[in-house]
């Protein structure tokens, strides 16, 4: 591993001799003309952690004519975090982002424009909204409890992506559109997220039947939140929610924003509060199904968290580590996002190595999160490992980058740890779950690594009292 002196020298490599920086290490095992794409659609964290096994905290590979670098481990985060942007550059990486976001927002625009847009986003997440977001994420949770009735089976992969979109929408972006979710909305933005893949990394452009679904879903999307601005311009309406605050918003010289950047800042927002939080939770689900003994832990604290409240809040989730911990652990073990990844634009140089300019440069977080050096027992789920004494996460601070790193780090974590505690928290009280059959396998398919599905489970009410009235 690097130590702490070379993860923190200049990446720059203009004004050192050639003689002092040698190549960055290949990975073996490549096939002519492909490289290691073979070994790389059947697993791709078992290939990446076979090259950091082989060659340490940073080493090259090649899918089809396309150089790649990982930079693994808590000190080669640092340094990947830390690089410029005009040394690594995320834009020139996620513009297939741009047929589901539109044109002119996020990875589609100036580094001014984009910082002013997310500049409108905090307000949607400071402690206020936060607050009132516990309140509809306990609402929407319990709604759902109450539809599963006594028991059955469901797909559970399905069923919270269903939910995690209830409380996404009307929490985010405003209640007509939480009104619209059952009557078209929700198919619409099934298709969007299905539009990302890996295929559409390469090729978003590519006229297969997946992007043009995606580009159907973005035209209907953008009709229905058209739409409802139009209706609340000819009403004078003036809600308290995001797509008011967009509405309202206006840019640096005074120009206010146009009806398809609400919508593709609005998208940007759903994907960063909803997409990966119904992954995220998913696996939080499957993980808990098979540990009761930590259920049970889960369900004491509730009990002494909720027995006189009876009701959810902002605070009272605050004082849940155990679920906490299990989502963090979760967090660790099954990533949704398995790869970061940026474009080299000038030379890096890391540990005395050379990552040259065209590369594209990536952390894994489903790799780095199995180092045994940092995680002990990386395999096993353990919740524990966050809390006293362990505190495991603690020994860096980029030891854990579920969420990302860096000015590109998901401003989004905190909504997506209250969310899947909310969740839990009201599904572990109401019900017992089995899953119907083995564990599932990780879906690399997607850009988002949820299980391959479907993935079903059993539940049935619980016969003891539940701690909310």
């Amino acid at each position: 591993m690097a130590n702490r002196s070379d993860s923190l020298a200049t990446p720059d490599t203009a004004a050192l001799p050639q003689r002092a920086a040698k190549a960055a290490p290949r990975l073996a095992g490549g096939w002519p003309l492909i490289g290691q794409l073979p070994e790389f659609q059947r697993d791709p964290v078992a290939m990446l952690s076979r090259g950091w096994r082989e060659h340490g905290d940073l080493f090259r590979f090649r899918i089809g004519p396309r150089d790649f670098a990982l930079f693994t481990g808590p000190e080669a985060h640092d340094f990947y975090f830390r690089a410029p942007e005009e040394q690594l550059n995320a834009k020139a990486v996620y513009r297939f982002t741009v047929p589901i976001f539109g044109r002119g927002v996020a990875y589609d625009t100036s580094p001014e424009i984009m910082s002013e847009q997310l500049g409108f986003l905090f307000p949607a997440l400071r402690e206020a909204n936060m607050r009132r977001f516990a309140l509809i994420m306990f609402d929407e949770a319990r709604r759902f409890a109450d539809d599963l009735g006594d028991g059955g089976e469901i797909d559970l992969p399905q069923a919270l992506n269903e939910l995690t979109v209830r409380i996404a929408s009307r929490s985010l972006i405003g209640q007509e559109v939480r009104d619209r979710v059952d009557t078209g909305f929700a198919e619409a933005y099934r298709d969007l997220q299905n539009g990302i893949n890996v295929l559409g990394f390469f090729l978003p452009r590519l006229p297969t039947a997946a992007h043009r679904s995606r580009d159907r879903a973005r035209r209907k999307v953008a009709d229905i939140f058209s739409g409802i601005m139009a209706e609340r311009r000819k009403s004078g309406a003036d809600p308290d929610d995001f797509m008011q605050t967009l509405m309202n918003a206006r840019y640096k010289d005074g120009r206010a924003l146009t009806d398809d950047e609400i919508t593709g800042i609005l998208l940007t927002v759903l994907f960063a509060g909803q997409h990966t939080s119904a992954v995220l939770a998913t696996w939080t689900g499957l993980e808990l199904l098979r540990a009761p003994a930590y259920v049970e832990r889960i369900r004491d604290e509730a009990r002494e968290v909720y027995g006189e409240a009876g009701a959810m809040s902002f605070d009272s989730l605050q004082r849940q580590p155990a679920m906490e911990n299990a989502v963090r652990e979760c967090e660790r073990l099954h990533p949704p996002l398995i790869l970061l990844v940026r474009k080299v634009l000038e030379p890096l140089r890391y540990g005395g190595r050379v990552v040259p300019a065209g590369t594209m440069a990536m952390v894994s977080p489903a790799v780095s999160h199995r180092l045994p050096h940092i995680f002990a027992d990386p395999e096993r789920f353990d919740p524990d490992r966050f809390a006293p004494p362990a505190c495991e996460d603690r020994q860096h601070h980029y030891a854990l980058i579920g969420f990302g790193g860096g000015k590109h780090a998901c401003m989004g974590k905190n909504f997506a740890y209250m969310q899947l505690k909310a969740i839990w928290t009201v599904l572990l009280d109401r019900f017992d779950f089995v899953l119907d059959g083995e564990f599932p396998r990780p879906n690399y398919g997607s850009w988002v690594t949820g299980p391959e599905t479907p993935c079903r489970v059993r539940y049935r009410r619980r016969p003891e009292p539940s701690v909310f009235r």
